[in-house]
């Protein structure tokens, strides 16, 4: 019974703890027509408080990098890797003992994709990302992605 009661109390605490970071971070999801069949899907993520969310490239081994992973659509073509629109900082963290890139309050990855042909689908897939503050960093987080393109 013991046994059963500290897994049960385990497994609660671990979900709260690894939902800390969605908490600190909202994702919207929007795409926006550039060209004939050829869409920018923005992924932008507002940081709560004093938290600051990692580069694609943070630059030295540590903190967890935000990375995108898409599904296979056969309608579209992935042109390149998202893009970081926001004002990134550059930081000495003592937590990783060298500078890291980060984002505070905001930053837009932009994804360009282009349809093959007039169809309406959407780009699905995930982020994950980790977030710190100068007293401590969360667990890392995914994050489902879904946008609607074309139509």
């Amino acid at each position: 019974m013991k046994r059963i009661l500290f897994f049960i109390i385990s497994v609660a605490f671990t979900s709260g703890i690894f939902a800390q970071s969605n908490k600190q971070v909202q994702w919207t999801y929007t795409a926006k027509k550039v060209a004939e069949n050829t869409f920018d899907v923005h992924m932008t993520a507002s940081i709560n408080s004093d938290f600051h969310l990692y580069a694609q490239e943070p630059g030295g081994d540590g903190p967890i990098p935000t990375s995108f992973t898409f599904t296979k659509n056969p309608l579209l073509i992935l042109d390149g890797k998202p893009r970081e629109v926001g004002n990134v900082v550059k930081k000495y963290e003592q937590a990783w003992n060298h500078d890291v890139k980060y984002y505070e309050k905001n930053v837009d990855f932009v994804q360009r994709v282009k349809l093959k042909g007039n169809a309406k689908t959407n780009l699905a897939g995930k982020v994950e990302f980790m977030v710190c503050n100068d007293q401590k960093c969360l667990p890392p987080s995914n994050v489902e992605i879904k946008v609607n393109i074309g139509g």
